[in-house]
């Protein structure tokens, strides 16, 4: 696991967007497996930039999103198909037909998640994962848990993401409790994993996460048993590592 300390988030973001950049570069049809949440927004503004700079083309690539709310349609402003598109699909020359999220509106969760395996598993697999880091150590969807879940499933969310997730919705109400999330195993088996971080109250997590113990109980600890990540993390972030 190698450890980038960066500046502040925008230095994150840049130091994370040249990762992803070199990715495309050397690799043009890459597949790359992406990310949603405030965190890497700032990754993505700079992918964008890079590409309206002509210095990126996302023409070959094709990407597979983490995870998706069930029960919202992709018109809702807070799905994650919406946030991908308003962020970088509809930014750059991406083929729209080569992006992929799961479908929060199939009801039938087994249906849906053996459909999302077989499509990561046509497209030869994941070449850069991009994760961020949850408060409780989560990575996609995967909560604390007894067991490593390990393929794409339907998880029930904890209360304490759909407390950290209300704040871009009306009311913790209106909040979906289910989500349609890649697991541990499908996780892993990307070749490359890429964590952006940022933020003092991140801190607690990335020291347990990264330097604790390999525990369900801290979902993202088992990349420490990845062969090649990368976590880029601001100061903050990096507070309470040890030395």
């Amino acid at each position: 696991m190698r450890i980038l300390k960066a500046e502040n988030y925008e230095d994150m973001s840049k130091k994370a967007a040249n990762i992803i950049a070199a990715q495309v570069t050397l690799k043009p049809e890459c597949v790359l497996g992406l990310a949603t949440g405030s965190t890497p927004i700032g990754t993505y503004d700079v992918l964008t930039e890079k590409y309206n700079q002509g210095e990126l083309d996302f023409g070959g690539v094709s990407t597979v999103n983490l995870d998706e709310y069930k029960g919202l349609d992709r018109e809702n402003d807070q799905s994650y198909y919406y946030f991908m598109h308003k962020h970088l699909f509809d930014r750059v020359n991406i083929d729209k037909s080569r992006t992929n999220v799961p479908n929060g509106m199939e009801p039938d969760a087994d249906k849906e998640c053996r459909r999302y395996e077989e499509l990561i598993a046509s497209l030869g697999g994941v070449d850069m994962q991009l994760l961020g880091l949850g408060h409780n150590g989560h990575i996609g969807f995967n909560e604390p848990a007894d067991a490593f879940d390990k393929e794409t499933h339907c998880v029930d969310l904890t209360e304490s993401t759909i407390e950290a997730n209300k704040r871009f919705f009306a009311s913790a109400e209106d909040v979906p409790r289910q989500a349609y999330t890649m697991g541990i195993k499908t996780i892993m088996q990307a070749k490359r994993i890429l964590v952006v971080v940022n933020g003092e109250e991140k801190a607690d997590i990335v020291a347990k996460a990264f330097f604790g113990e390999v525990t369900p109980q801290v979902p993202a600890s088992i990349l420490q048993l990845h062969p090649d990540v990368t976590v880029v993390a601001d100061a903050a972030a990096l507070s309470k590592i040890p030395e």
